[in-house]
């Protein structure tokens, strides 16, 4: 039935399997999905949205490698909104609602497009394995498909357990069932594993809801979009809208409690810290008399509704009798209950950079089965897991962003390095060099670097190139351009800032917090240029920030230099750390475990003290 040996397998369709099964395809690679079920490729598990908080960095930067998700989502989006905006540029966050329907569509059909791509529906039960090399698949039906590499990406599917209250059944996800066989077989190869836990809220009918007693949650008046190619902004948007619970919520869901998994010892793995359960919520915080509720759209058409904030695990008639206690909900009809799922995962300190595993030649690890949630997330490790996969097979040297270059690579790092005990979340201040790494700039850092590689398109990188040009020029142009008192004076009286009494370059005016471009631009001369130049939004956010963090923006390349100095310095392989006897010993074991890559990536390593750093570096004649 499968005759020819594929380069690459990549093992379920979810966001980070459709990422790498692209990414893979896209460089060249013969490549095969596997996947449950073809009907819910890119399906979004949980809430319809995408971004938010360092996720929007996230995506952009997949985008700007040449990935898919970016697209997609600005295809099947409902409405976009601009998070953070009354920060600095690092913090801004993009984020949009989506068609949860047209999402899948627009995965599906882009993959279908995809050349060096095909697809099989089946579950995965094996990996075939020799001399600790991964060599193919075995499917439930026992058919054999033999490939050079293999990506798993299994999400909430591998051992998936679903609880309602008391109840709980096998599935990987509502209406779809669980995934058997890998982690007993991972397990006899040595690979440890543990459980995690996540949760989803009700879906109800939108017809059944009060929207006059909420409060409306429109998007941005004119909305950004996630590509970096010229997809069509949104012209119309459908408003999100925001409710709360009270006291007497949380009263009706205590008294489910002693029937809720959580609290009977039913369920053990740990959740997702920052995405608490509601019975979590109001247990934690006792003091706390009401928590917000959004409610969010799953489509231009549908009427069904995400209640988000309202994740549980309690008993879906006691899930029923609190949220019709919510304002606006008094009429609520459910499509479905909320649930909570646990799920076998692999710590990821048992992965390279590349995402590949130590034990196992040629099989990488992708998403959720690394402990990580969200699907930003997902999909950023399915991109590179699918690069390095191809990469290895044409023997050319792997691709590793830097926590100084992307937040992927802060993600991966931290993930390979420090591990996680409960579900990761990427948020800004996990980066250190986050006012480089920001959504507006994401292009700038990595489009050129993917078009090397063979993934980003020509398209891509002639983009880039015009607006790091525009931008450049732009930023010369206030640099060298001067300005008279009685035009830039009424400007600055009006927004309260000090008036000046004789003409200087026009830089030095927009450096003032309170200047910003839509202000720059009342000036005759800036007005003129940026017409004469056709320049567009983009590049005037970019030649704005470049002007007014210039100070920030260079003090944080200066560290992040420091920090590539012992980048540089690598570390054998096999390196016998238990040799060192002036290391302590937790020091030791923690090394030969993790096996860092480099003197930088050690000193991240949690029990590695400075002085072990030090020790180190002597023995390697630094």
């Amino acid at each position: 039935m499968f005759s020819e040996v594929y380069d690459v397998i990549v093992v379920g369709g979810g966001h980070a399997g459709c990422e790498a099964a692209a990414a893979a395809a896209n460089m060249g690679s013969r490549t095969l999905l596997v996947t449950m079920n073809l009907q819910t490729i890119g399906q979004m598990s949980c809430n319809p949205a995408m971004g938010g908080i360092a996720k929007g960095q996230i995506i952009r930067e997949i985008d700007a490698l040449g990935g898919y998700c970016g697209l997609v989502t600005d295809r099947s989006a409902i409405q976009f909104k601009m998070l953070n905006k009354s920060k600095g540029p690092a913090m801004w966050s993009p984020r949009s609602q989506n068609d949860r329907m047209r999402f899948a569509e627009q995965w599906r059909l882009s993959l279908e497009k995809t050349n060096n791509l095909d697809f099989y529906q089946e579950m995965v039960t094996k990996l075939l394995v020799e001399k600790e090399r991964v060599t193919g698949v075995e499917t439930s039906l026992g058919i054999q498909i033999k490939a050079k590499s293999v990506v798993l990406t299994n999400g909430t599917f591998l051992n998936g357990l679903i609880h309602i209250g008391e109840k709980n059944f096998g599935g990987g996800r509502a209406g779809e069932r669980a995934a058997t066989g890998l982690t007993h077989q991972l397990e006899q190869y040595g690979f440890e594993s543990g459980r995690m836990k996540t949760g989803t809220p009700p879906r109800v009918d939108g017809r059944s809801l009060n929207y006059s007693k909420m409060i409306p949650q429109p998007g941005d008046e004119k909305p950004g979009r996630f590509s970096y190619l010229p997809t069509p902004p949104l012209s119309e948007q459908r408003d999100c809208h925001m409710t709360y619970t009270s006291p007497l919520v949380h009263d009706q869901l205590r008294e489910g409690f002693e029937r809720s998994p959580m609290f009977n010892g039913r369920i053990q793995s740990i959740g997702p810290r920052y995405c608490p359960s509601i019975e979590d919520k109001i247990n934690r915080f006792s003091d706390k008399e009401r928590h917000q509720i959004f409610v969010e759209p799953e489509g231009w058409d549908t009427v069904e509704v995400y209640v988000n904030g309202f994740s549980t695990s309690l008993p879906e008639d006691v899930q029923y009798k609190a949220l019709r206690s919510v304002e606006g909900f008094e009429n609520v009809k459910f499509f479905r209950p909320g649930y909570a799922i646990e799920y076998d995962y692999f710590p990821p300190t048992q992965l390279k950079h590349t995402l590949e595993t130590k034990l196992i030649e040629n099989l990488y690890f992708a998403g959720q089965i690394n402990g990580t949630t969200g699907y930003e997330e997902a999909g950023a490790q399915g991109l590179m897991a699918g690069v390095n996969a191809h990469l290895k097979l044409q023997e050319q040297d792997p691709f590793v962003l830097r926590r100084d270059e992307a937040y992927i690579g802060v993600l991966i790092d931290d993930l390979i390095t420090k591990g996680t005990e409960e579900p990761y979340r990427m948020f800004t201040s996990r980066a250190e060099y986050r006012t480089l790494l920001r959504q507006d700039n994401a292009d700038l850092r990595l489009t050129e670097k993917s078009h090397k590689l063979g993934l980003a398109s020509g398209e891509r990188l002639r983009l880039v190139k015009e607006k790091k040009r525009q931008s450049g020029a732009l930023v010369g142009f206030f640099k060298k351009t001067s300005f008279l008192p009685k035009e830039i004076n009424p400007i600055l009286g009006a927004l309260g800032s000090k008036e000046v009494s004789q003409g200087d370059k026009l830089v030095r005016v927009f450096s003032r917090p309170k200047v910003k471009m839509e202000h720059m631009l009342q000036v005759q001369s800036v007005a003129e240029y940026v017409k004469e130049q056709n320049l567009g939004q983009e590049v005037l956010e970019q030649a704005e920030i470049q002007v007014k963090y210039a100070g920030y923006i260079e003090k944080e390349k200066a560290n992040a230099d420091k920090l590539q100095r012992l980048e540089n310095i690598r570390i054998p392989e096999d390196f016998d750390y238990m040799k060192l006897s002036s290391l302590s010993m937790e020091a030791r074991e923690k090394l030969s475990d993790i096996r860092p890559a480099t003197i930088s990536q050690a000193s991240r390593i949690s029990g590695v003290s400075p002085s072990d750093i030090s020790v180190l570096l002597v023995f390697l004649g630094r």
